[in-house]
């Protein structure tokens, strides 16, 4: 499995420039709010994804006054090489992500060399927010571990795009037709592909909930798509008249969505907040699991504020799954330091551990 041995940030939202060393099993962080340590863990799952883990624009990464950033991190590759991985990006300029010096032909290309899952307070918004997160969601999963999903997904979002702007311009149906076709092709594969994923996360959401919980309740995801109702070529035909109206394409895989319940009932009207964290860290563990079994080997792991709003009971149960030794790179944050130090005790003799302030990294 890659594992990040070094990290390099610079001009990164409070961190000026940080060059940081870490362990294979476990890395805490501890520090206020605001001090850096999130943003650390956004720079080390940009090294992976290629964007920020809370979807913000680059310009809004970029350190105050500066116009660039930089992020460099060297990993023990599952190989056994070693590998240098680079990513910056400066106002005005086309991003550029770097192996060992040479640039991707695509950025997309990147995407699932270094797998990697981060669980924190803002996961909160695929229970509350729209659709769009819940999608986000289950493209990133799909994306790391099947480059066919992601392909299909940048040619469908291209290609409601265009029927959007012909739609809005006018042409003749022959236009429209040809577009249909590509859409239902790849937007159908999008739909199995989801479908298959959410048959395959829901059992394991299950197991991490109840391990947490204590097996108090019973979750499940739903899978709902307007490919449901038949297949997307009829269904963009039949709502051509409508689309021309609106201006944009009113059905598709663009529309799906992820019902998350609780025996039965829509967690976001059921469940408590301790209930909806519980649910939220299972979906993340789930997502691991996943990963872990396409892979061969364990996806880093990046737990952020997970011990706040957590009982005592779930916080021994979460430990007890972390601590198992199917779990590999491990980095945890906390802004108390004591509790943390108490959390770790126990888990790997194997660990860094670092304290913030105003974005500079102590190793302690």
């Amino acid at each position: 499995m890659p594992v990040l041995k070094k990290i390099v940030v610079r001009n990164w939202r409070n961190i000026s420039l940080q060059e940081l060393e870490f362990s294979p099993n476990l890395n805490c962080l501890s520090g206020g709010n605001g001090e850096g340590k999130t943003n650390l863990l956004d720079a080390v799952y940009y090294l992976s994804m290629t964007k920020s883990a809370f979807g913000a624009s680059d310009k809004y990464n970029y350190s105050h006054g500066s116009s660039f950033f930089e992020l460099a991190g060297t990993y023990d590759m599952h190989d056994g090489v070693q590998a240098r991985f680079g990513i910056k990006t400066a106002e005005g300029e086309e991003k550029k992500v770097t192996r060992d010096g040479k640039q991707y032909e695509k950025i997309s290309d990147h995407i699932g060399v270094l797998p990697i899952v981060m669980v924190c307070p803002g996961d909160s918004s695929l229970v509350s927010d729209s659709s769009d997160e819940r999608r986000r969601f289950s493209n990133a999963v799909l994306s790391q571990i099947d480059r066919e999903f992601l392909a299909d997904m940048q040619r469908y979002n291209k290609l409601i795009q265009t029927r959007n702007v012909v739609l809005k311009g006018g042409c003749d149906d022959s236009i429209l037709d040809t577009i249909d076709t590509r859409l239902a092709e790849w937007g159908t594969r999008i739909y199995t592909k989801r479908g298959d994923f959410i048959r395959a996360i829901e059992p394991q959401v299950g197991k991490f909930y109840q391990m947490l919980s204590g097996g108090r309740e019973t979750v499940g995801i739903r899978y709902r798509s307007d490919l449901d109702k038949g297949s997307l070529y009829d269904l963009l035909k039949e709502n051509l008249p409508k689309d021309r109206l609106l201006g944009f394409t009113s059905c598709g895989v663009q529309r799906d969505d992820l019902i998350f319940t609780m025996d039965g009932d829509p967690i976001r009207k059921v469940g408590s907040q301790g209930q909806q964290k519980s649910f939220l860290i299972s979906l993340k563990f789930a997502q691991y699991e996943i990963m872990k079994e396409k892979y061969g080997f364990a996806p880093m792991l990046l737990l952020d504020d997970l011990f706040d709003k957590l009982d005592f009971e779930r916080t021994q149960n979460l430990l007890k799954m972390v601590a198992g030794e199917d779990f590999g790179q491990i980095f945890i944050t906390d802004t108390d330091k004591s509790r943390l130090e108490t959390i770790i005790a126990g888990i790997t003799e194997e660990s860094t551990f670092y304290q913030t302030c105003g974005g500079v990294f102590t190793r302690q």
